[in-house]
């Protein structure tokens, strides 16, 4: 069965994704908040099948750039919660891609770090969970 995702589609997906390491990295404000990025980053870019295509289109990733950690935090995590839901209706063997690939950005990001994540890293990398779990 092939899968075709709307221009939307894709855009959500990038969104939570991104987004989720642009979490971690502003989680880590006082620390390496560009490691954290960079290793999240490249790790998403490991991601194969659909949502590997997905995160490697060179689109725009539009409002990643809140004010604060709240305001991020309010579009990202229903993001992601969304492409869970979107995945899971139309390619539920994605649906997992997608968790792995968040699962390891969320590690390679922790690695960034020396040592073990800060406090503030752990909670968000709860919260990221959280939302792929409402789904």
């Amino acid at each position: 069965m092939s899968v075709t995702l709307t221009v939307q589609d894709k855009h959500t997906l990038r969104t939570a994704a991104y987004g989720a390491v642009s979490l971690l990295a502003a989680a880590d404000a006082a620390g390496s908040p560009h490691k954290v990025a960079t290793h999240g980053s490249l790790a998403l870019s490991s991601a194969t099948g659909l949502v590997g295509h997905v995160l490697a289109e060179k689109a725009k990733i539009e409002n990643l750039n809140g004010k604060s950690v709240a305001a991020l935090a309010d579009q990202v995590l229903p993001a992601l919660t969304a492409a869970m839901g979107l995945l899971k209706n139309q390619a539920p063997a994605e649906a997992d891609n997608f968790r792995d690939a968040i699962d390891v950005a969320i590690e390679a990001a922790a690695r960034a770090h020396k040592g073990e994540p800060t406090p503030a890293m752990a909670a968000m990398t709860r919260k990221i969970t959280g939302a792929l779990d409402a789904a």
